[in-house]
C-alpha cells in the first residue's frame, strides 16, 4: 500500500467517526478557495495515534509500520503528569505529514489498567500487527461502559484508547500553507464564529513564536459509542491547527513542544478542560 493510500484510509476513518471534522475542514477550505487557491484538501501538518505500552501493541509497533514507508523517528517526549511517552516521525518525502505516536505507561497505574491493556493486546490478531490497516482498525474488542468509566477516573487517555481502539486521534491543518488566515488568532476567531468549540486548556493558543510552534484545536466531537451495556455519547477525535516558525538556525521547526502537546491531549476530555 502506498503512503498516500494510508493517509486516505486514515482520513476516511477519521471523518466517518467524526463528521464535524469534515465540516471544519470544508469551512476552512472554502475560505482558501475564496482567497484564490484551487485546492481540494488542506495541507496536513501531522496525524497522531494513541496506544498502551505493551510488547505487542506499543509505540514501537506503530513506528515499525511507518518505517516501512520511509519514515524515521526524529524526536521523543515525556509527559510526567499524564504518564505518557511519545515519539514523532518524519518522512523522507517532504510532502508527507509528520506522525506523532504516544503510549500510556502502564506500569504507573493499578491492575485495572494493566488488565485492560492485556485485553486489548490479546484482541489483535498476530497478522494485523504488521499490516498498515492496524492504523485504522478501530476497536475489535468488546468494551464495557463500567470499565470505561472506571478507567476515566485514572486516565482519560486510557479510557479513550479502550473506547475507540486504533485510529487517528487527530489530523492537523498546517497554517503555514493557508492563504486566507495569517495566524491562529484569526483562524480561531473564524471557527468560533461558525459555532466550533475550541480547547481552551492552557489558553486557546498553546506555544508561541519563542518555541517556534503555536497550536490550537477543537474540542472532540461526542459520538455514539457502543458498549456492552448501552450506547453512550462520548468525546472521540478532534481537529488541530499548527503554525510553525523558523528556529535559531533559520530552519523551520519540525518537532513538538511538550508543554503545548500536554494541553492538546485534553481536547478529548469528557469534562471541558479548565
Amino acid at each position: 500500500m502506498s503512503t498516500q493510500n494510508i493517509f486516505e484510509n486514515l482520513w476516511t476513518d477519521y471523518i466517518t467517526l467524526n463528521p464535524e471534522a469534515k465540516r471544519v475542514h470544508d469551512l476552512v477550505l472554502d475560505e482558501e478557495k475564496r482567497a484564490g487557491r484551487n485546492i481540494s484538501r488542506l495541507e496536513n501538518d501531522h496525524v497522531a495515534f494513541r496506544t498502551y505500552k505493551h510488547s505487542r501493541i506499543g509505540l514501537l509497533t506503530f513506528v515499525k509500520i511507518f518505517e516501512k514507508h520511509g519514515y524515521s523517528v526524529k524526536g521523543e517526549y515525556y509527559f510526567k503528569e499524564k504518564k505518557l511517552y511519545a515519539q514523532h516521525m518524519e518522512s523522507k518525502s517532504p510532502d508527507q505529514p509528520r506522525v506523532f505516536i504516544s503510549e500510556l505507561l502502564i506500569e504507573n497505574f493499578d491492575s485495572l489498567v494493566a488488565k485492560t491493556c492485556e485485553q486489548v493486546a490479546e484482541a489483535i490478531p498476530n497478522e494485523l500487527l504488521t499490516q498498515d490497516r492496524l492504523l485504522w482498525s478501530g476497536r475489535p474488542w468488546q468494551a464495557s461502559s463500567e470499565t470505561y468509566q472506571t478507567l476515566m477516573k485514572q486516565s482519560e487517555y486510557a479510557a479513550w484508547v479502550y473506547a475507540f481502539g486504533f485510529r487517528t486521534n487527530h489530523f492537523t491543518v498546517s497554517l503555514n500553507h493557508l492563504k486566507a488566515f495569517s495566524d491562529l488568532t484569526t483562524l480561531n476567531t473564524f471557527l468560533k464564529g461558525k459555532g466550533i468549540p475550541l480547547n481552551t486548556s492552557g489558553g486557546e493558543i498553546k506555544g508561541s513564536k519563542a518555541v517556534f510552534l503555536e497550536q490550537s484545536s477543537t474540542l472532540a466531537e461526542k459520538v455514539e459509542t457502543k458498549f456492552i451495556e448501552k450506547i453512550e455519547k462520548i468525546p472521540s477525535c478532534y481537529y488541530e491547527f499548527a503554525q510553525r516558525f523558523n528556529d535559531s538556525s533559520g530552519k523551520l521547526f519540525n518537532g513538538f513542544v511538550e508543554g503545548s502537546a500536554d494541553k492538546i491531549f485534553e481536547s478529548t476530555y469528557v469534562q471541558k478542560p479548565k
